[in-house]
Protein backbone atom coordinates (compact mmCIF):
# COMPACT_ATOMS: atom_id res chain seq x y z
CA UNK A 1 0.00 0.00 0.00
CA UNK A 2 1.43 3.39 -0.73
CA UNK A 3 1.00 6.58 0.51
CA UNK A 4 -1.41 8.00 -1.73
CA UNK A 5 -3.97 4.46 -0.77
CA UNK A 6 -4.87 6.31 1.89
CA UNK A 7 -6.69 8.56 0.21
CA UNK A 8 -8.37 6.57 -2.15
CA UNK A 9 -12.28 6.74 -1.36
CA UNK A 10 -13.46 2.78 -0.68
CA UNK A 11 -15.67 1.86 -3.97
CA UNK A 12 -18.43 0.62 -2.14
CA UNK A 13 -19.98 -1.26 -5.53
CA UNK A 14 -16.75 -3.60 -4.87
CA UNK A 15 -17.62 -3.93 -1.32
CA UNK A 16 -21.32 -5.02 -1.88
CA UNK A 17 -20.14 -7.50 -4.60
CA UNK A 18 -17.71 -8.65 -1.88
CA UNK A 19 -20.80 -8.59 0.88
CA UNK A 20 -22.67 -11.03 -1.28
CA UNK A 21 -20.72 -13.55 -1.69
CA UNK A 22 -19.84 -14.03 1.51
CA UNK A 23 -21.74 -16.39 3.68
CA UNK A 24 -23.71 -14.99 6.96
CA UNK A 25 -22.20 -11.52 6.12
CA UNK A 26 -24.41 -8.36 7.20
CA UNK A 27 -24.49 -5.16 5.61
CA UNK A 28 -24.82 -2.18 8.00
CA UNK A 29 -25.96 0.85 7.63
CA UNK A 30 -24.56 3.23 10.02
CA UNK A 31 -26.59 6.78 8.48
CA UNK A 32 -29.70 8.08 10.82
CA UNK A 33 -33.09 6.52 10.76
CA UNK A 34 -33.91 9.49 8.69
CA UNK A 35 -31.59 8.88 5.92
CA UNK A 36 -31.90 5.44 6.07
CA UNK A 37 -36.23 5.54 5.45
CA UNK A 38 -35.28 7.95 2.16
CA UNK A 39 -33.23 5.61 0.69
CA UNK A 40 -30.75 2.48 1.32
CA UNK A 41 -29.07 -0.81 -0.01
CA UNK A 42 -31.34 -3.69 0.14
CA UNK A 43 -31.43 -6.27 2.93
CA UNK A 44 -28.98 -3.65 5.10
CA UNK A 45 -29.46 -3.27 8.69
CA UNK A 46 -29.83 0.15 9.78
CA UNK A 47 -27.92 0.91 13.46
CA UNK A 48 -26.72 4.48 13.43
CA UNK A 49 -23.85 5.12 14.81
CA UNK A 50 -24.71 7.22 17.52
CA UNK A 51 -26.46 3.90 18.89
CA UNK A 52 -23.26 1.63 17.47
CA UNK A 53 -23.51 -0.16 21.06
CA UNK A 54 -27.16 -1.81 20.13
CA UNK A 55 -25.34 -3.63 16.54
CA UNK A 56 -26.01 -6.51 19.41
CA UNK A 57 -29.52 -6.60 18.40
CA UNK A 58 -28.33 -7.10 14.79
CA UNK A 59 -25.38 -8.93 14.75
CA UNK A 60 -25.26 -12.03 17.36
CA UNK A 61 -21.76 -13.23 16.84
CA UNK A 62 -18.53 -10.86 17.19
CA UNK A 63 -16.83 -13.16 14.64
CA UNK A 64 -20.02 -12.29 11.84
CA UNK A 65 -18.43 -10.64 9.00
CA UNK A 66 -19.44 -7.19 8.84
CA UNK A 67 -19.54 -4.83 5.80
CA UNK A 68 -20.39 -1.23 7.00
CA UNK A 69 -21.43 1.74 4.98
CA UNK A 70 -22.65 5.65 5.68
CA UNK A 71 -23.41 8.46 2.78
CA UNK A 72 -19.70 9.22 2.22
CA UNK A 73 -17.58 6.50 3.98
CA UNK A 74 -16.98 8.48 7.16
CA UNK A 75 -19.21 7.51 9.51
CA UNK A 76 -18.62 3.79 8.73
CA UNK A 77 -14.91 4.59 9.36
CA UNK A 78 -15.78 5.50 12.67
CA UNK A 79 -18.43 2.89 13.33
CA UNK A 80 -15.50 -0.10 12.21
CA UNK A 81 -13.14 1.29 15.01
CA UNK A 82 -15.92 1.02 17.23
CA UNK A 83 -16.78 -2.38 16.45
CA UNK A 84 -13.26 -3.84 16.29
CA UNK A 85 -13.25 -1.81 19.97
CA UNK A 86 -16.11 -3.96 21.10
CA UNK A 87 -14.39 -7.43 19.60
CA UNK A 88 -16.08 -7.90 16.57
CA UNK A 89 -12.84 -9.13 14.29
CA UNK A 90 -14.55 -9.09 11.05
CA UNK A 91 -15.37 -5.72 10.25
CA UNK A 92 -14.73 -3.63 7.02
CA UNK A 93 -15.58 -0.19 5.93
CA UNK A 94 -17.03 -0.17 2.09
CA UNK A 95 -17.52 3.06 2.19
CA UNK A 96 -20.38 5.45 1.30
CA UNK A 97 -24.13 5.33 -0.35
CA UNK A 98 -23.44 8.73 -2.21
CA UNK A 99 -21.29 6.55 -4.88
CA UNK A 100 -23.56 3.17 -5.24
CA UNK A 101 -24.82 2.67 -8.51
CA UNK A 102 -27.27 -0.57 -7.64
CA UNK A 103 -31.00 -0.89 -6.10
CA UNK A 104 -32.28 1.38 -3.56
CA UNK A 105 -34.67 0.58 -0.97
CA UNK A 106 -37.15 3.02 0.18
Amino acid sequence: MGFFDLFKQKDINEGIKEYQSVSGSVLLDVRTPQEYKEGHIPKSKNVPLQMIDRVTSVVKTKDTPLFVYCYSGSRSNQAVNELRRMGYSNVTNIGGISSYSGKVER
